[in-house]
């Protein structure tokens, strides 16, 4: 990811910025009788209904609607989706109810990917169900009392690690993933997610209109934001992994830094146990470059930071 993108990345909002389908959804739902009897309530007044009286009865009561064929409703929502630019191939869809302009909503799942929640209105609004489900579970972290949040409900939309993991994947991203959420969404619609990696360094991904994008989260740290499932011991294995081969391969990697990079290639200042320090220079491929001793690093980017060291002695004359 360049520097420019990134910045754009880091500038998501706390919040997610997801559509709210407030106000309420107006479900069509089934009177009953205003003088139904509660049971265990000796108050009620019981009667006998003729059978003439319960005849204009059940003629005005309200008939509930006939179900609605799920043929007809999926035919329905690819027709929304058609309109919009947000691609899924609907396998199954429902409907949730209409808004006050009675405008339908529906819940539909997606051919390999998160389902949405559908608003059919002009232009169609779509809510992503891995965006829902995490505003929903960030929020009752925030507030168990409050009240739940919207979130999709369709068998297909529950399996959100599995998502992520496809996500990764498609981002090749090449780990064991143990954790991952979606960290945010940018004001142009681009959703971020975090990918922890089991015993290795982690990434944001996104898909941008080009393809998905990686970060690792060494250089997201150095950017002052926070990766919420990889450590630092983590990444110290990742950096080791990466001498293999090199001048530096007997470091026992501690600590690591990434310093920044230029043309010439990234600068990672690393702490080694029971030996020097070292700024390291490394490829876009990750192969070592170059190894400077941190006493002789004092001109690269300031020098180490994360090792003491007692710069080399001057020749005398």
């Amino acid at each position: 990811m360049t520097i420019k993108r990134f910045s754009r990345a880091m500038g998501i909002a706390a919040g997610l910025a997801v559509m709210t389908l407030s106000p309420a959804l107006a479900f069509a739902q089934e009177s009953g009788g205003a003088n139904a009897a509660r049971s265990g309530d000796e108050n009620v007044r019981t009667e006998r209904v003729q059978p003439s009286r319960l005849a204009r009865q059940q003629r005005q009561r309200p008939q509930a609607p006939a179900p609605v064929d799920p043929a007809v409703i999926k035919a329905e929502v690819e027709a929304v989706f058609a309109t919009g630019s947000t691609p899924c191939q609907v396998t199954e869809a429902k409907m949730l109810g209409v808004t006050a302009e009675q405008v339908k909503i529906y819940e539909a799942t997606c051919v390999g990917a998160p389902g949405y929640i559908v608003v059919a209105s002009t232009p169609p609004q779509f809510a992503d169900c891995l965006v829902l489900a995490n505003q929903a579970a960030d929020a009752r972290a925030a507030n168990p009392e409050a009240p739940p949040s919207q979130t999709c409900s369709l068998p297909g939309n529950q399996d959100n690690m599995g998502f992520l993991k496809g996500y990764a994947t498609q981002a090749g991203v090449a780990c064991t993933v143990d954790e991952a959420k979606v960290r945010g969404q940018s004001s142009d619609g681009v959703v971020v997610y975090e990918i922890g990696c089991a015993g290795a360094d982690g990434y944001w991904i996104q898909k941008n209109a080009s393809g998905w994008e990686k970060t690792e989260c060494l250089q997201i740290i150095s950017q002052n934001a926070t990766c919420l499932f990889t450590t630092p011991a983590e990444q110290a294995a990742t950096v080791k992994s990466w001498l293999t081969g090199s001048d530096a391969a007997a470091c026992d990697v501690q600590q690591v830094r990434l310093m920044g990079q230029n043309p010439n290639g990234r600068f990672i200042e690393v702490t080694c146990a029971g030996a020097e320090g070292s700024i390291i220079r490394f490829n876009a491929e990750h192969v070592v470059q170059q190894v400077y001793p941190c006493a002789e690093a004092a001109l690269i980017g300031g020098g180490c930071k994360l090792t003491t060291t007692p710069p080399a002695a001057t020749p005398q004359a």
